[in-house]
C-alpha cells in the first residue's frame, strides 16, 4: 500500500494522502481499489485547480454581483427582544468586506464551560456578571436637594446584591471615577457633592453619575441567556472579546464575536481570515443564497495577505495597488491622476482594468501568452 502512496506523492497534495491513509484505515480495501481511489482524488484535484490565466477576480466579483442584489436591507430583531439588533443581508456583507472598525450591531456568543451551561440559573447569573452594569442601572432614583448642593442617589440593593458589591465598594468604585467629588454613604443613599457649590455643576454631576462604570464588561449593553441542543449560551448585544475570555465560567476554545478587528486583535491574522469566511458563508447563508466557498475563501486571502485586515476600499486593498490608472478607476481619479503626475509615477499596465481603459488587450486567457519569435539573420546580411 505505501508503494502505491509514493506514487501520487507530488501529483496529490500531502494533506489529501493523509486523508484518504485515515479513511482507508477505517475499513478493508484491497490495492485495487485503493488505486481507483487514488485516481479518482487526483482527477477531481487536476479539475479544481484554476488555469493559468483564469480572471478569478472578475469570477468572483460576478459570484458575488448577481447574489448580492437578491439580499435583503433590514436589520433584524431578536423575537420580543427590541434591544437585541443584528444587521444581516446587503449591509452586513458590505461591513464585512469594507473591513469597518465601527459595525452597526456588534454582537457575540458566550459558550460556558461544562460546570456552568446545563444549570439556567447559573447561567442568569453568569450573563447577568457579564452585563456592563452602571449606577443608572442600579439606581432606583437620583435627586438634587437644592439647600446642600448634593445629588442623592437611591440604589437598590437586590441589584447591588445581584452583582456581588457592597455599599462601601460602590462607594470606593464612586470616588476612583468621579475623581475631585465627594463620596458618602447616609443610611439608604449615596450621597455626592460637586467640587464648586453651583446648581449648573451639581446638575452635571447628577447626569455624568448616572453613566459610571460599576461592574460587569464595558461594551455589553444587553445578555440574553439562550438554550442551543443541550447547553445554554449567552447572546449579547455589543462586543468586548478580550475581556469576556477573562471571565473564568467562559469557555475560552468556542466564545465568538462578529467584530472582524477584535478577533485580530487578540487572535491574530490567521483568525480573522477564518471570521471573515465564516460570516460571509453565515449572511449569504441565511439569505438562502449559494455561492461557491472559494470565492469567498479568496476574498478573505486578498484582506489578510499583507499580515493585517484590510477592506476592499480606497484606502485599503484598492488603495495600496501600483497601478495609477487602477486606483483611479475606483475613487477620487483626479487626486490619483494629479499626485501620479507631480511625483512622476509610471504604470506598467501589468493588470486588467488599466488595459482595459486603454481599450488594449488584458494580460488574461488568449491575451496572457506572448509570441516571442527569433530574429534570424541571413549569413549574407552579416
Amino acid at each position: 500500500m505505501e508503494e502505491l502512496y509514493k506514487e501520487y506523492e507530488g501529483l496529490i497534495p500531502d494533506k489529501l494522502i493523509d486523508d484518504i491513509k485515515r479513511e482507508v484505515n477505517k475499513v478493508k480495501i484491497t490495492k485495487a481499489q485503493l488505486k481507483e481511489v487514488l485516481e479518482r482524488v487526483k482527477r477531481e484535484y487536476e479539475a479544481a485547480l484554476i488555469s493559468p490565466g483564469e480572471a478569478i477576480g472578475i469570477i468572483t466579483a460576478e459570484s458575488f454581483g448577481e447574489p448580492a442584489t437578491q439580499m435583503t436591507l433590514n436589520v433584524k430583531h431578536f423575537a420580543g427582544v427590541a434591544e437585541m439588533q443584528v444587521t444581516s443581508g446587503l449591509p452586513r456583507l458590505i461591513e464585512i468586506f469594507d473591513a469597518s472598525k465601527s459595525i452597526k450591531t456588534p454582537s457575540m456568543e458566550v459558550y460556558l464551560k461544562s460546570d456552568y451551561n446545563k444549570d439556567p440559573a447559573k447561567v442568569r447569573k453568569i450573563a447577568s456578571q457579564i452585563k456592563e452594569s452602571t449606577l443608572g442601572d442600579i439606581a432606583t432614583e437620583f435627586t438634587i436637594d437644592i439647600s446642600t448642593m448634593n445629588v442623592k442617589i437611591c440604589i437598590d440593593k437586590g441589584k447591588l446584591k445581584d452583582l456581588g458589591m457592597s455599599e462601601e465598594t460602590l462607594v470606593k468604585t464612586l470616588k476612583d471615577s468621579l475623581k475631585g467629588t465627594q463620596v458618602r454613604l447616609n443610611k439608604n443613599e449615596v450621597v455626592l457633592k460637586a467640587k464648586e457649590n453651583d446648581l449648573h455643576e451639581t446638575y452635571k454631576l447628577k447626569e455624568k453619575a448616572k453613566g459610571v462604570f460599576i461592574k460587569g464588561v464595558k461594551g455589553i449593553s444587553y445578555v440574553l441567556p439562550v438554550k442551543r441542543e443541550s447547553e445554554f449560551i449567552v447572546l449579547t448585544s455589543g462586543s468586548n472579546l478580550k475581556e469576556i475570555l477573562k471571565v473564568k465560567e467562559v469557555d475560552t476554545r468556542r466564545t465568538i464575536t462578529n467584530d472582524i478587528h477584535e478577533i485580530y486583535a487578540v487572535f491574530g491574522v490567521e483568525a480573522a481570515r477564518q471570521a471573515i469566511i465564516n460570516e460571509s458563508t453565515k449572511v449569504i447563508q441565511n439569505q438562502g443564497l449559494d455561492i461557491n466557498i472559494r470565492h469567498i475563501m479568496f476574498i478573505a486571502d486578498v484582506m489578510t495577505s499583507a499580515g493585517t485586515v484590510m477592506g476592499i476600499t480606497r484606502s485599503g486593498i484598492t488603495g495600496g495597488k501600483e497601478s495609477v490608472l487602477a486606483k483611479a478607476s475606483f475613487e477620487t481619479p483626479i487626486r490619483h491622476l494629479m499626485k501620479a503626475a507631480l511625483s512622476g509615477e509610471e504604470d506598467y499596465l501589468n493588470s486588467v482594468i488599466e488595459n482595459v481603459i486603454l481599450n488594449q488587450p488584458v494580460p488574461l486567457g488568449t491575451g496572457l501568452p506572448k509570441l516571442v519569435v527569433k530574429n534570424h539573420i541571413a549569413p549574407s546580411e552579416k
